[in-house]
């Protein structure tokens, strides 16, 4: 079950895998989140050690916002991926158009480096409640545990811990769960579920978010 879970959940080919993971989790373990647009692609060698045969796309993208990451970079122009979906490497839509939500890691040489074990996905596929949670609510969430459950019986074993039942309920991870909650951790250090509020009142949307 978690082998066909670990392949449904992005697509995945031959060698790559992941475990599943709830998209509040996999923000708080990623280094930098940011929503942009792809403007190119360019495959490019993965180092300069002349033996390495690796290839890389290094992706230049024009970033619209960042959400995490400002301590380490302002501003990102590119993103690298393996060249190889069996590495895990992640193919997306250069046309300048589409907009993604893009969460990676920071190399030591301050590269930024995207995979399919992240979480990535184009911004209009996001729900309401996830682009208001990019914001802080996540955040505030890291460190509670979400615990993916698979089958029944399935109970919380500590209290900073949330049960997600997405694939229990409906059979598939991204689920209403996925899509609506976050799980944040309480004034006792207790943590449960919190789903996103309705939007805000007019005067007081920005009008260069959704």
């Amino acid at each position: 079950v978690l082998l066909l879970l670990t392949h449904r959940i992005q697509e995945l080919v031959e060698a790559c895998s992941c475990a599943p993971a709830h998209p509040q989790q996999l923000i708080c373990d990623s280094a930098l989140v940011i929503r942009a647009k792809i403007s190119s692609e360019k495959v490019v060698p993965a180092s300069d050690d002349p033996l390495d045969t690796h290839k890389m796309i290094r992706y230049e993208i024009k970033q619209i916002k960042m959400f995490k990451g400002f301590e380490k970079l302002k501003d990102v122009q590119y993103v690298y991926t393996p060249f190889d979906s069996s590495l895990c490497g992640v193919k997306l839509e250069a046309n300048n158009k589409k907009q993604y939500l893009l969460t990676g890691q920071i190399l030591s040489d301050g590269k930024v480096l995207i995979h399919l074990c992240n979480y990535i996905e184009p911004w209009d596929d996001l729900s309401l409640s996830q682009k208001k949670s990019l914001n802080q609510r996540y955040q505030m969430g890291c460190g509670c545990k979400i615990t993916t459950c698979y089958m029944v019986p399935c109970s919380i074993t500590t209290p900073n811990e949330c049960l997600w039942t997405d694939w229990l309920i409906e059979r598939k991870l991204y689920g209403h769960q996925a899509k609506h909650y976050a799980c944040i951790k309480r004034s006792d250090g207790t943590c449960s579920w919190y789903r996103g509020g309705p939007p805000p009142e007019k005067e007081f949307i920005d009008i260069s978010e959704p």
